[in-house]
């Protein structure tokens, strides 16, 4: 990681998990960890749509901040069951994941529904963590970058570089979402290396050197410091072992540390 450059930033993403009442233990055993860290390392805890009055309350007065995990591209309108960015702006979220592989897998979300999410939170002032990330199959056939290079592409078309610097990019490689399963050190850095590469073509150097690049798929405590011990890996997208914040507040132990 480059704090000279860049924010070190680890998010949990909780999925479809936990109750409202399970909020505020869950906040309270992580404020020590953000007490001690946050100055380092920014937190992002991202709980389903029900959950987020709750977190903006338990989370209030701490260094961790609330995400949500999607958005509706749409300001406002006959969408039946769908949360627009400013609904959420206005609760208090600042940050909100885009793109998931779960998103994108089971509910059919295309490139072109990414970009417009990503719009539709930069207009509401979200930070947005677009994710990308290629299949087993994909990585097998030997296409990872260019699966990787039109995800980012797409979500980032139409994107001024002015607002750029808002954008959190997570890699996410699909085979190892909720598997166990983790790319090595030196794959999961070769993908982010590419994808800060690309970013430099798309927006020049002074602007990829300030994205943060975030790993997720499978960090955990266990494998948290080779991964964040990458020059171009800024954090973690967390997903299983965000469900202990004993788990979590050791990752952001880690993510604290100075590697370089």
């Amino acid at each position: 990681m480059n704090r000279k450059y860049r924010n070190t930033i680890i998010a949990a993403n909780l999925k479809m998990n936990m109750l409202p009442s399970d909020i505020k233990p869950y906040a309270e055993a992580l404020k020590p960890a953000a007490a001690s860290h946050g100055k380092r390392c920014g937190i992002v805890v991202c709980p389903s749509f029900l959950l987020v009055p709750q977190a903006i309350k338990s989370f209030r007065d701490s260094r961790i901040s609330v995400g949500a995990q999607n958005i509706n591209q749409y300001e406002s309108g006959a969408y039946t069951g769908e949360v627009s960015a400013p609904q959420l702006a206005d609760l208090g979220v600042r940050y909100v994941i885009i793109g998931h592989s779960e998103r994108r897998t089971l509910f059919g979300e295309t490139d072109e529904a990414v970009n417009a999410k990503v719009h539709a939170a930069l207009a509401a002032n979200l930070r947005p963590i677009v994710c990308v990330g290629e299949t087993l199959t994909q990585r097998e056939m030997g296409v990872t970058g260019d699966v990787i290079t039109l995800q980012v592409k797409s979500a980032l078309a139409g994107v001024p570089a002015a607002k750029m610097r808002r954008i959190v990019i997570a890699y996410e490689p699909v085979w190892a979402i909720g598997t166990g399963l983790a790319a090595t050190d030196e794959d999961a850095a070769t993908v982010c290396r590419e994808i800060r590469t690309l970013v430099r073509g798309l927006y020049g150097a002074r602007i990829a050197r300030a994205v943060s690049i975030l790993y997720g798929g499978s960090m955990n405590e266990h494998n948290a410091r080779g991964l964040l011990s990458q020059p171009d890996i800024d954090g973690g997208l967390i997903g299983s072992a965000s469900l202990s914040p004993e788990a979590l507040s050791a990752i952001i132990e880690i993510a604290s540390h100075d590697y370089l």
